[in-house]
């Protein structure tokens, strides 16, 4: 195939050989105008100068013809999966490549989009980027037609036809029903964080869309964290609030499902989840320090660090017994407010503190009764006995020593040891890794010089200290919990003493166990999905190869291995296949995780329809098939300036499409014969004037 053009080369830039050209047609109008003689081979001879000046030449172009290219772009998004969609689309798919494959000089180019690796949408269908990357690799003089296979629910569809920078049509076979209704659950408002144990709100609303008769009421599931679910009833189609209430800090994850409408496209989109990170409001703790002694600055420098903490702290520093003599009018100490604390204002405090306290009269029996039952309904205490734990002034002879885990001897053993990791406390969350320990590695801490002898009764003896008796006990009674310090010494590693010893951590370790964080339970399972893998982690107390029930969102089950660890905890890793809410369970515990978005934008709305496409193919002349109709649409090649579609059958622009493989060039005017149209036009122009 070749080309024949007409190329200027001007020896003169263009504007001066517009300005000899203008003269010269001054020149021969005045020379007209007077009747000259001669004027008619002057204005030969001028034209023959500006035409060697233009320079003309014949440019015949040597062209090889390109194939069209034709794109089908196959939706592989979850909602194509949805009812006979993926059967009508492939269906479709064979019969439009054979058809584009019989019409001459056509390429095809088949692009499969809308999922990423692992099948998780991350924020909806995405077809038009993945054309954009392969129409890159292209001519786009080439591209003759792009053809959409879909349910039309796209979400980088481009505003007009100029934004993708092709000039062919753009088709859509559309996939699933003409008639369609879905029921669809969506959360209008959530809050991203709220404080624990403070009423909480979302609002949402279910919406029967396409349905003929969306009005009624419908039933909602509300699962937290796994637990068992509660029901609520709703009207549809407006908006509603829930209340909730957050029980911890960190995630907690909300599940809602809508009750199932009869014959509607897909559950999908019946259920949501919300995600809200729980955050303690300040935390009150009582210190109540039995008498001055050097721990005690120890203690409150540590809580009065923790901007989180609001810290009450009282010392007991003149006893009832104390009777001097002294005017109570010179006395500046600040009566103990004992009813306040004890009865009035206890269920206020998260945790309480006795650090060297003794029976010295100052709570009656009947507040330290008090305390074990704020415990056994949940609260929380932490004492760190002293010497008098041993004598008949112990707390363990008052009411509080039905709640307290260890018993004493009565011995006081004061010598140097350094304390120890137990053998369960390796596993358990407050003492495994502590410092940054690695498991079974012999700790480097600071030596302590006094330890109160002691018998467990009860709980889980984490630390040991001399002749591998107990120092650190924890234990849950009631719904509440108690941990005991059997030493006064935890100050030395505050000072640095002999190298010193993760005392802020082991105190924040252990006042978070007492308060029921979730990272610090003894049995615990958790799940998260990094990477498209789902991460499986489960810890407890107990050496053991659980198995896991997973349940991916589509239904599916499968059962899992956990590798043991020597810190408690043991692991998993499976791949996340699929999108939505994944649910793992050992029998006894639970977690929920999600894999990609926890409200998919791919199920907002299911139902297949050609709207999200209108604009861009009226711009490109394209049109959309339903296939439900018409599964074997004809396909044709046509001009540019004809119609781009008919009522049965899709059109391929065509393209013409060339490539440049050779140029020859030949000037429109020889050197001979230009030099004899000048001279002999002035020759001529100068005899014609003389006679």
């Amino acid at each position: 195939m070749n080309a024949v053009s007409i190329h200027w080369a001007p020896l003169l830039p263009w504007e001066l050989l517009a300005a000899v050209g203008a003269l010269s047609v001054l020149l021969v109008t005045f020379s007209l105008f007077r009747r000259a003689k001669g004027s008619i081979w002057r204005v030969l001879a001028l034209g023959g100068l500006l035409l060697a000046l233009a320079n003309p030449s014949a440019v015949e172009e040597q062209r090889a013809s390109l194939n069209d290219i034709v794109f089908v772009v196959v939706d592989e998004s979850q909602s194509q999966g949805i009812g006979p969609r993926p059967q009508q689309t492939e269906a479709a798919l064979a019969h439009t490549l054979e058809k584009l494959e019989a019409l001459e000089g056509t390429e095809v180019r088949v692009i499969r989009a809308g999922a990423d690796a692992i099948g998780i949408e991350q924020d909806g269908t995405k077809l038009f980027s993945a054309l954009g990357e392969a129409l890159s690799s292209v001519s786009r003089q080439q591209v003759s037609g792009v053809i959409v296979m879909s349910d039309g629910q796209i979400h980088d569809v481009p505003e007009n036809l100029s934004a993708l920078g092709i000039e062919a049509p753009v088709h859509l076979l559309l996939s699933g029903e003409e008639r369609e209704f879905d029921r669809r659950l969506s959360v209008v408002q959530a809050p991203g964080f709220g404080i624990v144990g403070q009423p909480q709100s979302l609002r949402l609303i279910v919406e029967d869309i396409g349905s003929s008769q969306p009005n009624g009421l419908v039933e909602l599931k509300i699962r937290q964290d796994g637990q068992e679910a509660r029901s609520v009833r709703v009207p549809v189609g407006i908006e509603q609030e829930i209340a909730f209430e957050l029980e911890h800090r960190g995630p907690s994850v909300l599940e809602i499902e809508a009750s199932t409408l009869a014959g509607e496209l897909s559950l999908a989109n019946n259920r949501t989840a919300v995600s809200v990170d729980g955050v303690r409001d300040r935390l009150r703790v009582l210190l109540v320090s039995g008498e001055p002694h050097a721990g005690e600055r120890a203690w409150r420098n540590i809580l009065k660090s923790d901007p989180s903490v609001d810290l009450v702290h009282f010392t007991i520093l003149r006893p009832p017994e104390k009777q001097d003599g002294t005017p109570i009018r010179e006395l500046s100490l600040i009566a103990f407010p004992t009813r306040e604390l004890f009865e009035l204002k206890l269920d206020e405090f998260d945790l309480v503190i006795f650090d060297r306290y003794r029976r010295r009269g100052v709570l009656p029996s009947i507040y330290l009764d008090n305390i074990a039952r704020y415990v056994e309904r949940g609260g929380a205490l932490l004492e760190a006995v002293g010497p008098t734990f041993a004598t008949p002034l112990s707390l363990y002879r008052t009411p509080l020593g039905r709640i307290l885990p260890v018993e004493p001897t009565g011995d006081i053993q004061e010598a140097a040891y350094r304390p120890k990791i137990t053998e369960l406390g390796e596993r358990h969350p407050v003492t495994a890794t502590l410092g940054g320990r690695k498991a079974n590695d012999p700790p480097e801490w600071g030596q302590w010089f006094r330890h109160i002898s002691g018998d467990s009764l009860r709980g889980s003896i984490v630390m040991s200290g001399l002749d591998d008796r107990p120092l650190l006990v924890l234990d849950r009674v009631g719904e509440g919990r108690v941990a005991q310090f059997m030493s006064d010494h935890m100050w030395l590693w505050s000072r640095g003493f002999d190298g010193g010893g993760p005392q802020a951590e082991l105190l924040r370790r252990i006042s978070h166990w007492l308060m029921k964080e979730p990272e610090l339970e003894e049995e615990d399972l958790r799940a998260s999905v990094v990477d498209g893998r789902l991460q499986i982690t489960r810890r407890s107390l107990v050496i053991d190869n659980p198995e896991i029930d997973v349940a991916f969102p589509s239904g599916k089950q499968q059962k899992v291995t956990l590798e043991p660890g020597d810190d408690g905890v043991a692991r998993a890793s499976i791949d996340a296949e699929e999108a939505g809410l994944y649910r793992i369970t050992d029998g006894v515990l639970s977690a929920v995780t999600a894999a990609g978005p926890l409200n998919p934008r791919e199920f907002e709305n299911a139902l297949s329809s050609a709207g999200p496409m209108q604009a861009l193919m009226k711009d490109s002349g394209g049109t959309a098939i339903r296939l439900a109709k018409n599964n074997t649409p004809g396909l044709r090649k046509v001009r540019p300036s004809r119609d781009q579609f008919g009522t049965t059958w899709l059109g391929i622009r065509d393209a013409q499409g060339y490539v440049v493989t050779g140029v020859n060039q030949v000037p429109l005017l020889p050197a001979i014969a230009l030099l004899l149209l000048l001279v002999g036009g002035a020759i001529a122009a100068w005899f014609r004037e003389g006679h």
